[in-house]
């Protein structure tokens, strides 16, 4: 997806998840001299990305007016920074926010805009895998929602949400998501180890097994169920095991409670 047409793109925020998106905008077309990075305090990593990517590195927002500000700081400064940067926000600048837990209403009185549209990637945007949820103020039109495709889409799919409720449970399964895939490698791993497997090769295969998984539902659109099915003979070792992990209060029941507790929270956040 080709992204063109944008002339000043500020990132607020050049943490891991801003510069994940950076590497998607990049890779999709957009000219690094229209991109300002802004930073008070950059690591190193941050400095030397900047520079070899020939990207402006700034410690505040410029004055110029932006076609497209992306606000990805944390949200116990985000009230701090938009009172920072609200005066330099004008009416035809596009708004991504991807602060979590911050209400549509919350970013229109910090920044004094209608044009925002509140987002919640992955880390596997890293990678062009990740998956951003999005939804849109009453001030974002046609146009907007197109531009907004375009830049969350350089990373991974985009999908719009109904309303803004819906947020917090894209949050928790989502947005959190990899968190659950990389502590269920570790619990794999040291069950291995466990059964005798060497920590290294437990690791391996553990980290292997998801990997390949992953690549596997992204390559064959079969219903997931129907997967898990083609690889479980009836009475046999695979059942076994899923006989626990789909037990009454096996892996079903508890990852209900850890995406409530995940949702729950950023409400809480956003409060």
């Amino acid at each position: 997806m080709a992204i063109k047409n944008i002339e000043s793109l500020v990132l607020v925020g050049a943490g891991q998840m801003g510069l994940a998106m950076v590497r998607g905008w990049l890779a999709n077309g957009l000219d690094s001299k229209a991109l300002t990075l802004v930073n008070p305090a950059p690591r190193d990593t941050i400095r030397q990305f900047a520079s070899i990517n020939n990207i402006l590195l700034v410690s505040e927002v410029p004055q110029a007016k932006a076609d497209v500000v992306v606000l990805a700081v944390k949200p116990q400064i985000a009230k701090t920074v938009m009172a920072g940067i609200a005066g330099k926000i004008s009416p035809e600048t596009l708004v991504l926010s991807v602060v979590a837990g911050f209400s549509l209403q919350a970013l229109k009185n910090g920044l004094g805009s209608e044009r925002i549209v509140r987002t919640m990637p992955n880390t596997p945007a890293q990678v062009g895998k990740g998956v951003s949820g999005a939804v849109a103020a009453n001030g974002v039109d046609e146009k907007d929602r197109k531009l907004a495709d375009e830049l969350l889409g350089a990373s991974g799919i985009v999908v719009w949400l109904d309303n803004e409720s819906q947020i917090d449970a894209l949050t928790g399964v989502s947005g959190s998501g990899p968190a659950y895939v990389f502590f269920m490698v570790e619990a794999m791993a040291a069950a291995g180890e466990a059964e005798g497997l060497s920590a290294e090769m437990a690791m391996v295969l553990a980290r292997q097994t998801i990997i390949g998984a992953a690549a596997l539902m992204d390559a064959d659109p079969t219903e997931v169920a129907t997967l898990r099915k083609n690889v479980t003979s009836p009475n046999g070792v695979t059942a076994e095991a899923l006989a626990v992990l789909m037990a009454d209060d096996g892996l079903g029941p508890l990852m209900g409670q850890a995406i409530k507790a995940a949702a729950k929270r950023n409400r809480e956040i956003g409060e």
